[in-house]
Parts: structure tokens; C-alpha cells; sequence
């Protein structure tokens, strides 16, 4: 019997949001088959890791704390039931993990003989990069395009968008931080397919990866993070302009995050698409290309094809999004407008709903008072509570109340 840990710890931007989902969505099929993914929330995984790595998060570190240790436990406790089970834990953000974290992770997670293993999904720099300065718009970041990527270039990594960029995606390094020790065949790459392959297909790599092609799972996306284009991305950072000194970020996750970019602007698919500028393909192609020569060494198992990290040549028309085409980002304004009026209609809906039952409400308790028995026993209760012996028959007259409704 071997129980197993499956760690999935990145990287971001590859597809770990729906493959989260889909696994939060299954769980109890996947317990019928000795498969633990232990999350009472959805979010329960990316708390553990920010508790983990204790970081800063908008408030959200406070929640957090404790939340390792939980789901550690959940998952020995597991293991102690089922020797044979296999646990799954994921989030992307626990690429950063420094070597004492992922040390800390793993011996937290069970007996010695607990057989771990390390999954990381990937995808090609070309695609990442302009990703990653998307993913700091969606969380309110002010930077242009332009400068995003002088301090991703700077070798010194001495920004916090440098140190952070790097610390998730840099592949090596993360193997390093997290899979040192670990024997080759226990460390996995998940490679996310080129663009134009079966949608399906970046499922089927992470389903064999973890175990779980003869299971029948319900994969209808239910949360993703869509990519938004040039003039969405554009509309997006100009509202972190004017807007977070005036929206605090409880207001702003589902007002900007949530309505305006995942469920709005990502929808627009016709807008020229987000690119690596043509000029950075010369310093990534080698970087990259020494990275698929790692993991070719290191014989770590792929599940994909490490030729999937070879990102695609420059599009012929490289669309700027710090000089867009501002009719286009006109258009994408409109729609951002358009959303968030149907979205207060809606609550001015909700609103004068809730205000006509209220007053419903206080309709009937007003008649209710003025019935002659109502005041009786109002005044009877008043009385009863003036005295030691009355509050001790009010007391036996609930408590026999009480017993008699549940028996009945």
C-alpha cells in the first residue's frame, strides 16, 4: 500500500484555474475512488499556500492563517483511513515557495513513506509574458505594458514585478526549489499545448498526469481566467488609474475583476490579441531553449512535449497596448459602461424588492401588535420578568415548550 501526495505548484496562466474547478466540482466521485482533493471552499488551496508562504495578499493573509496546517492535516488524517489514497493539492502560486516552504510543505503532509511527487504545468515564455502583465492589471496594477517589461529584462530582478515574474515561471528553478530530492520519475511537467490544438487536450495531459482517465468527471468549465485583448486590457489598467484611490479592493474584485474583465471584455474576441513585442523573441527563444534542455537532462516525466516551449515567431501586425487604437478601446469602454449599468438596474431591482417585503414585513407585525391577545400576553411576559420566581416559571414554561414541539 503506498500513499501518495500528488503537488501540483504551478505555474500561473496554465490552466490551473479550470483544473482546480474541476476537481472542487468532483470530489465526492473522487473520494468513491481514493482520491482526496480537500477544499470545503473553492479557494481553500490558494489560502494554505499564502499561509504557507505567509504573503501579503489585500487582507487576505488574516484568513489565511492556519490554513497549511488544516489542510495538511486533512490530508493525513486521509492516509490514515485509506494507505492506499492518493491526495491531490494545487495552486499556482506556490511556484515561489522558497526551498525551506517547499520543505516545510512536504513534511507536513504525512508519514515517511508518503510518496510525493511534483507537478508543474508550463507554457512557453512568448505566451506568459504578456500574460503575466495582464493577470497584474486584473489585480489592479497602474504599470504600461513598456515598463512591465523593462523590469521583467532587468537581470537584477530587483523590482517586485521581476522578482515575482521570475519566481513563477522560471522552470528550473522551481524544480529546483521544490523537487530536490525527489527521484526523476516523481517529478512531472504538464506542457500546455500550441495554440490552435483540441480545447480538450491540455485536460487529457493533466488528467493522465494525476490519475484520473478512467474517471468519469463533469470537465464543463464552471471558473476560468479568460484572457481579455489589447483595448479590453487597455480599458481595464485606465480604470486602476482612476479608480483605486476611490474603490477598495473588496469593492473591486467583483465589480472590475469579476464583471467588468472575466465576465464582459473577455468575451469580446474579435480585438487583436496580447503579444510579446517582436524585439523580445531574441532574448526569450535562447532562454527558453535552455530550459527544455533542463528538463531533457534532469529526466523529469513530460506529459506533452517539451517542443510546446517553443513559442510562436512575432504576428505580422504587433498591436501596442500602450498606444492602442483608441476607437477600439472606445468600443470596449461602451460594453464596460453598458455592464455595469445593467448589472446596478439589476440591483435597484433587488433593492425595491427587498424594500416592499420589509415593509410587508412591518405591516403584519404591527397588526399582530394590536391584536388584544398579543398585549396580553406582552404585559404577562413583563410581569413574569420583574420577579426571580416569575423568570424561573418563563424559564419552565419555554423549556416544556420547547421539548413538546420537538416530540411532536
Amino acid at each position: 500500500m503506498t500513499r501518495r501526495v500528488l503537488l501540483h505548484v504551478g505555474t500561473p496562466k496554465t490552466g490551473t484555474s479550470h483544473f482546480q474547478d474541476v476537481l472542487f466540482r468532483n470530489q465526492r466521485i473522487l473520494r468513491k475512488q481514493g482520491v482526496l482533493y480537500p477544499a470545503e471552499r473553492f479557494d481553500a488551496h490558494f489560502l494554505a499556500a499564502l499561509d504557507l508562504m505567509q504573503l501579503p495578499w489585500g487582507g487576505l493573509e488574516d484568513e489565511a492563517v492556519g490554513a497549511w496546517d488544516a489542510l495538511a492535516e486533512k490530508v493525513r488524517h486521509f492516509h490514515d483511513r485509506h494507505p492506499d489514497g492518493t491526495a491531490i493539492i494545487s495552486h499556482e502560486i506556490l511556484a515561489i515557495a522558497s526551498r525551506a516552504q517547499a520543505e516545510r510543505a512536504m513534511a507536513s503532509l504525512g508519514h515517511p513513506d508518503t510518496e510525493i511527487h511534483v507537478v508543474l504545468s508550463v507554457r512557453d515564455l512568448v505566451r506568459q509574458i504578456p500574460a503575466e502583465w495582464q493577470e497584474n492589471v486584473k489585480h489592479r496594477r497602474e504599470l504600461p505594458y513598456g515598463k512591465f517589461l523593462a523590469q521583467v529584462r532587468d537581470p537584477e530582478r530587483a523590482t517586485p514585478i521581476g522578482s515575482w515574474f521570475w519566481g513563477v515561471q522560471e522552470v528550473p528553478d522551481i524544480l529546483d526549489r521544490w523537487a530536490a530530492g525527489l527521484p526523476a520519475e516523481r517529478v512531472h511537467l504538464v506542457t500546455v499545448p500550441r495554440p490552435g490544438s483540441p480545447p480538450d487536450l491540455l485536460w487529457q495531459r493533466f488528467s493522465t498526469t494525476f490519475g484520473l482517465d478512467d474517471l468519469e468527471l463533469d470537465v464543463e468549465a464552471e471558473r476560468a481566467n479568460p484572457s481579455l485583448g489589447v483595448p479590453e486590457t487597455t480599458v481595464v489598467r485606465r480604470i486602476n488609474v482612476k479608480a483605486n484611490k476611490v474603490v477598495p479592493p473588496a469593492d473591486y474584485r467583483p465589480l472590475v475583476r469579476e464583471l467588468l474583465a472575466h465576465q464582459t471584455l473577455s468575451r469580446r474576441r474579435r480585438s487583436p490579441r496580447l503579444n510579446l513585442p517582436p524585439a523580445d523573441h531574441a532574448w526569450v527563444a535562447p532562454l527558453q531553449q535552455s530550459w527544455i534542455d533542463t528538463v531533457r537532462d534532469r529526466g523529469y516525466d513530460v506529459c506533452g512535449d517539451l517542443d510546446d516551449l517553443v513559442g510562436d515567431p512575432p504576428p505580422a501586425d504587433w498591436a501596442d497596448p500602450d498606444h492602442p487604437d483608441e476607437a477600439q478601446v472606445a468600443d470596449a469602454a461602451i460594453d464596460a459602461i453598458r455592464a455595469l449599468l445593467v448589472d446596478n438596474a439589476r440591483l435597484m431591482h433587488v433593492e425595491h424588492d427587498l424594500h416592499e417585503r420589509v415593509g410587508h414585513l412591518e405591516r403584519e407585525l404591527e397588526k399582530a401588535y394590536l391584536r388584544p391577545t398579543y398585549r396580553w400576553r406582552e404585559k404577562t411576559v413583563r410581569r413574569l420578568q420583574a420577579s426571580r420566581v416569575g423568570r424561573l416559571a418563563l424559564r419552565g414554561y419555554r423549556f416544556a415548550r420547547g421539548r413538546s414541539s420537538r416530540s411532536a
